[in-house]
């Protein structure tokens, strides 16, 4: 056995998960190892195809958005949806989103008009997760061991020790850290290695998933491009997900309820009928990525110094694009905290956080994304019979299928409550002042600075984004400069606490803020919201970095600290 790699941070997997927490450990001074069992190069599944906003306003603080969106579909291509009797046939309806050129000129979109200095990115997962690995492996803080599988670990009270094995020599090696992150995808080792179960909701449905190349069939079409193109038709329901806008297509064949084996369907034909193409036209299967839609979440994000992220922690059907998303969500979640202890300004008890924020957060989430597969699924059975007959009846059956199908995914594919509404409402390191987050949809929120929500975006009147002015840690976000925050700042100093002051100068600041000072955590959710300081700076201090056990106090907006036992916190 070869000799012992330490580290602060052992992360398994480097997928986009593993890779985007260990680029933002290393932003933050820690020092990462990750174990990965594919070689340096090899390419990913073609899995995820939409990067959110929330997930590219991560990429824009990392300093990689702009080379992610530059990936992908070609510049010109548009990435809307687009609903059509066969990919080839003729258009019923069309989801509007512009091309990535046109991406922030033309407001026209479906979410173009969306709170955030990065809307949303269409990009395959074989184009993001390389420009990830480049970034992670030429960062100096980050170590990535390829072509090694997890055999073993265990923990104790200081670090934990995992054994891996090299798949080309046979070779053990022995990794230590003092925490250890699951992001190895659906069929975890590191959970299963634990015990921990998944709980949820099982099979609902069966995708038979086929990736292709056939550069002859763009020119096919008899319409505009589009990034997703859904074929309605009352004998078969699929739709083809356009990967580099010349030769390679994902191909998805939504499969009856009586249709359990992938194999017995035929995958040919069906293909076909998807595409609107007879035996002549030719292509390739590059591979086969069939999948099984399911709703589940592990029952714990958690054991001790161990910790699960992404699909390693909870699975649902991709719908509205949110599985890689939620796992990028996981992993900035857990790197400040992570990053807070051992830089020494939090206390172990700041990770208590993480189960307690996102274990909440994936069960809204997911029910979300359940919700969006029950509503399309129910629209799927319900294909006009005349949709594909010529005159007025064909005509007024495509029109009205169209309508239906773009009311019912708009939400979806520009889920605006997906992204920005989503709060924590139970968290050990906000201090709640008893107002009442707002409700959001899958398509629809409400801006709020309730603690626990996302600061709301807004731009300087000099035109910087609000977002890239933050500090890289805690802000406290000044909207009237008259307010002395000495205090906070002094006692943020005290517990050694990163805490930066910025002055907000914006027309747009009164419509959002309400109130004159608002605490930024460094995943730009709301800790505390005030109009002065409360009486007792240290406490507020104390309960944003997991010093302060629950239980003990809430503070309102002129400052005042509440006694919990009177008032019920």
């Amino acid at each position: 056995m070869s000799s012992e790699r330490v580290s602060s941070v052992l992360i398994v997997g480097a997928g986009p998960v593993g890779l985007t927490l260990a680029l933002d450990l290393a932003r933050r001074g820690i020092e990462v190892a990750i174990i990965e069992q594919r070689r340096k190069g090899d390419a990913p599944d073609p899995k995820c195809n939409h990067v959110s906003s929330r997930s590219m306003e991560v990429f824009r603080r990392l300093g990689i958005a702009a080379k992610l969106r530059n990936a992908g579909l070609p510049a010109d291509y548009p990435h809307a949806i687009a609903y059509r009797t066969a990919f080839t046939g003729r258009e019923c309806g069309r989801i509007h989103i512009p091309c990535r050129r046109d991406r922030f000129t033309d407001r026209t979109g479906a979410d173009s008009n969306w709170p955030t200095p990065e809307l949303p990115h269409r990009v395959n997962q074989l184009m993001l997760e390389p420009i990830l690995f480049d970034y992670v492996a030429a960062t100096p803080r980050v170590k990535i061991y390829n072509r090694v599988e997890l055999e073993s670990f265990s923990q104790d009270e200081d670090q934990v020790t995992a054994v891996g094995r090299d798949l080309d020599t046979g070779e053990f090696q022995t990794y230590s850290a003092r925490y250890f992150i699951g992001c190895d995808g659906a069929r975890s080792t590191v959970r299963r290695g634990l015990g921990i179960k998944l709980e949820g909701d099982g099979e609902f449905m069966r995708v038979q998933a086929t990736f292709i190349r056939a550069p002859q069939l763009i020119a096919q079409q008899q319409h505009e491009r589009a990034w997703m193109t859904y074929s309605l038709n009352p004998k078969l329901s699929g739709n083809v997900i356009a990967i580099d806008g010349r030769e390679l297509w994902m191909i998805f064949n939504f499969l009856r309820p009586d249709q359990f084996d992938f194999d017995v369907v035929d995958r040919d034909g069906s293909i076909r009928a998807i595409l609107g193409v007879g035996p002549d036209f030719t292509y390739e299967v590059i591979s086969k990525q069939d999948w099984i839609g399911r709703r589940l979440i592990a029952e714990r994000f958690r054991d001790r110094r161990i910790f699960l992220a992404g699909d390693a922690a909870h699975l649902w059907a991709p719908y509205a694009g949110y599985g890689m998303n939620a796992g990028i969500a996981d992993a900035m979640n857990l790197s400040w905290l992570l990053a807070a202890n051992l830089n020494g300004w939090a206390p172990a008890a700041i990770l208590d956080a993480y189960e307690a924020e996102r274990w909440l957060i994936t069960e809204q989430v997911s029910r979300l994304a359940m919700s969006q597969a029950e509503e399309e699924t129910r629209r799927r059975g319900s294909v006009p019979a005349h949709i594909l007959d010529e005159g007025p009846e064909g005509e007024q059956a495509r029109a009205e299928a169209g309508r239906v199908a773009c009311e019912t995914n708009t939400k979806q594919f520009a889920a605006a409550g997906l992204n920005f509404g989503y709060f924590y409402d139970s968290s050990p390191l906000i201090a709640y002042d008893g107002s009442a987050h707002p409700t959001y949809t899958l398509g629809s929120f409400t801006s709020s600075t309730v603690p626990g929500c996302r600061v709301p975006h807004l731009w300087f009147d000099d035109g910087r984004s609000l977002y890239d002015a933050l500090g890289p840690e805690y802000t406290l976000l000044r909207f009237d400069p008259s307010v002395d925050v000495g205090p906070l700042a002094a006692a943020a100093q005290k517990r050694g606490v990163p805490l930066a002051v910025l002055d907000v100068v914006s027309k747009e600041a009164s419509a959002l803020y309400s109130t004159k000072l608002v605490l930024a955590r460094p995943d730009q959710h709301i800790a505390w919201r005030g109009d002065e300081l409360p009486s007792e700076p240290f406490r507020l201090i104390d309960r944003v970095r997991g010093a302060l056990a629950a239980g003990q106090g809430r503070v309102n907006t002129s400052g005042e600290w509440f006694n919990c036992a009177a008032d019920g916190c």
